[in-house]
């Protein structure tokens, strides 16, 4: 089989993790990079070069990067109020994509990307790395067993570091699509779905919501805090912030034990089951290069298969985490330049 070659939109800090595992993942390869500044492509391009792969090729030019028939995929790594342009330029183009979460800033860009993927049958994907975990994978199997916890009745996680307010910053800027709720709070989202799902896109709607929080100078959240109630009686009690450090791990409690997922539970590697009567069993499960190659596999036997969404990762899901994101930011009252009426 041809090695599975990638294109990298926006040599930024996060994506060095998808170079790196890219660049270690037998059968892979990266193969161009795009940025707004040409030396800053270039240098990213330089770091990532292998003696035993073709030198990636850097520029500025999206669209000369999308008429590449060498590029299998692209991955979309911009901040976050830049995802929609480029996937929808990549999606006109036919390239399939693997875009940074959250796939986009708001639930109406999320409808907007999902039609254009479905019209045009091109692949699409959010990259949310911790589905497709060694220990997800792991706990999955345990949670679903007879020697799990149970139905899943509670799940509280935090999210949180304190980091220094800058007014430009991505994080603090609300052209940007900064704020606590799409940068890290995503996360605490996802791990309630992935908890109380019977599969991928399935979780259900809370029945009530109870979601506060505290804006930065800038107006964007800087602090967020959520209870979820579910049918049945699950909640989920959760908590993000810019500027106070978490714990940063998950908790599940079920009818028959719980689950404590280390810090950082969006990255783990390392779970505790506890129930009653027994000691602690460990669950490890380390990362072969860092996390992100496993998405990354997916991606490519998806697109290799020729689907247009992931089973894990389906865009179902992605537009109901959008949903819920947008709903949670109305209720903290912040309001982006670009939001629909």
């Amino acid at each position: 089989m041809n090695p599975f070659s990638w294109a990298l939109v926006g040599p930024g800090r996060i994506a060095h993790k998808f170079a790196e595992a890219v660049q270690r993942s037998p059968g892979q390869q990266l193969v161009r990079v795009q940025g707004r500044d040409a030396g800053r492509a270039a240098a990213f391009a330089q770091r990532w070069a292998r003696p035993d792969r073709p030198a990636p090729r850097a520029g500025t030019d999206l669209a000369e990067l999308l008429a590449d028939p060498a590029v299998d995929a692209v991955y979309v790594a911009t901040p976050h109020a830049q995802h929609v342009q480029a996937i929808e330029a990549c999606l006109r183009a036919g390239k399939p994509v693997l875009c940074e979460k959250p796939l986009v800033a708001t639930a109406a860009q999320a409808e907007r990307v999902v039609a254009l993927a479905r019209e045009r049958g091109v692949f699409l994907m959010e990259a949310m790395w911790t589905r497709f975990l060694p220990l997800y994978g792991a706990l999955r199997e345990r949670l679903a067993g007879p020697d799990g916890i149970g139905e899943v009745g509670a799940v509280r996680a935090s999210f949180g570091y304190a980091w220094d307010y800058e007014p430009e910053g991505r994080q603090w800027n609300p052209a940007a699509a900064g704020g606590a709720l799409l940068d890290i709070g995503i996360y605490l989202f996802t791990l309630t779905r992935w908890a109380l799902e019977r599969e991928p896109g399935t979780c259900p709607e809370p029945v009530r919501s109870q979601v506060a929080g505290l804006r930065a100078p800038s107006g964007v959240d800087r602090r967020v805090w959520a209870t979820l109630a579910f049918e049945g009686g699950a909640v989920a009690q959760l908590f993000c912030a810019l500027d106070v450090e978490g714990d940063n791990a998950g908790h599940l409690l079920g009818t028959r034990g719980s689950v404590t997922i280390d810090n950082p539970f969006w990255g783990a590697t390392r779970a505790r089951l506890h129930r009653p009567h027994r000691a602690a069993e460990v669950l490890e499960r380390p990362f072969e290069i860092n996390g992100f190659e496993y998405q990354l596999r997916e991606a490519e036997r998806c697109i290799r298969a020729g689907l247009a969404e992931s089973p894990q990762m389906p865009l179902a899901e992605s537009l109901a985490l959008a949903r819920w994101l947008d709903a949670a930011r109305r209720d903290v009252g912040v309001r982006y330049p670009f939001d629909e009426a």
